[in-house]
């Protein structure tokens, strides 16, 4: 005989237990990810394949530019003997190029600007000084890029970067054109700032330089944040997250040493003596504010690489006569310390609307693209080839 389940209770064969949704939630979550990453698959590997091109064009391209900037330069040697400033023109527009190979590389990634406030290019013609915040090494190929347009500037110019990149495959270029490569570091800071003038006074005007770019917070925001913020805690001083407070020394030495007249109406600087009757000296003071989207900022790997999606950095200008910036010590300190607030506000703003908010006197911001000719671009990295082809039948 079989029992018989009582009336109202099902057979056990029949029972049956409801899904566990849980699990079934991860079975789903996961198939979804497994068919991502197989779609995503082939975009990876040609991301990767991109990536390793565009480094080996890199290098090929840096194994031709550079060595043949060097020959260049080695062979000019009678004319900078005879033509001081017709060779430092020559050399100042192949450094140009050279830069100009550099932007390329992000230029053809898609990483481009947008260009808001003043226009500098009415100003291109004078001495001047930038003042930039510093976010991250793509900051310096940023400048490289925006700077193109802007006449002979780039050629012209008289960079300040940490020392570590004097031993880079640029450096020997920073070397030759009159870059200058600051130690960081407070026990280095007394004597960097004694080369720093001595450098301006053997360096700047003897070579025609006109523009110089500083970085003013002394290192990059990520490193430096905390500490800035403790130090303005500790002395009743702004409080900043997008910036760190700028220290002063260099920007004293380099004003101190450019500005035509004292005011006494004496010469200010070691080289002044050879400043040109028709130059005026130090007469603009640029403040510069780089921003990213999201504020993520480009580094070089990314940069050369070129593995982060298209992406449009924003910079911001504005200009300053150089009559209205202070040159004593603590004026100059205070005046350096409002202009960060001021970068801190206009990021602020950037990174709360995607845009930076219109300048004093009108009532809209107006953004300007940035652009490169890609005819140009071609013919500098021609020339470039073509010369370190020559140079290798040469040797």
């Amino acid at each position: 005989m079989t029992a018989t389940p009582r009336r109202g209770t099902p057979a056990p064969a029949l029972r049956s237990r409801p899904p566990s949704a849980p699990a079934e939630k991860d079975r789903t979550e996961s198939n979804v990810r497994m068919a991502m990453t197989l779609e995503e698959a082939p975009w990876l590997g040609w991301l990767l394949v991109k990536a390793l091109m565009r480094f080996a064009f890199m290098v090929a391209n840096n194994l031709v530019a550079i060595p043949s900037y060097i020959c260049y330069v080695i062979i000019l040697q009678p004319l900078r003997v005879l033509d001081s400033k017709r060779f430092w023109y020559i050399e100042g527009i192949m450094y140009k190029w050279l830069l100009g190979m550099v932007a390329s590389w992000g230029w053809y990634a898609g990483y481009t600007v947008m260009e808001w406030g003043e226009d500098i290019k009415a100003v291109s013609k004078d001495e001047a000084v930038m003042l930039v915040n510093h976010q991250a090494t793509g900051d310096v190929c940023t400048l490289m890029m925006c700077l193109q347009d802007k006449g002979l500037v780039v050629a012209q110019m008289m960079w300040l970067m940490d020392h570590i990149f004097k031993y880079t495959n640029f450096g020997i270029v920073s070397l030759v054109h009159g870059d200058f490569f600051i130690r960081q570091g407070r026990s280095y800071r007394d004597q960097q700032l004694l080369l720093l003038k001595k450098h301006l006074e053997n360096n700047y005007r003897s070579r025609d330089r006109k523009w110089i770019v500083l970085f003013p917070e002394g290192g990059f925001l990520r490193k430096r944040r905390e500490t800035s913020q403790a130090f303005a805690k500790k002395n009743n001083l702004p409080f900043l997250t997008n910036v760190t407070l700028p220290r002063s020394g260099a920007t004293k030495i380099i004003l101190n040493a450019l500005v035509a007249q004292q005011k006494n109406g004496s010469p200010a600087g070691g080289d002044a003596k050879e400043l040109d009757s028709k130059s005026k000296g130090l007469q603009w003071i640029i403040d510069t504010t780089i921003a990213y989207p999201k504020a993520e900022p480009i580094d070089i790997q990314t940069w050369i690489l070129g593995y982060r999606k298209p992406t449009v950095t924003h910079v911001h200008y504005r200009i300053f006569p150089i009559k209205d910036v202070p040159l004593e010590t603590d004026d100059l300190t205070t005046w350096l310390y409002q202009r960060f607030v001021e970068k801190e506000d206009l990021l602020s703003h950037f990174y709360e609307t995607g845009a930076f908010p219109p300048s004093k006197g009108h009532k809209e911001a107006v953004s300007r693209e940035m652009t490169l000719s890609n005819m140009w671009i071609f013919l500098i990295q021609s020339f470039a080839f073509l010369s370190g082809y020559m140079w290798l039948l040469f040797w």
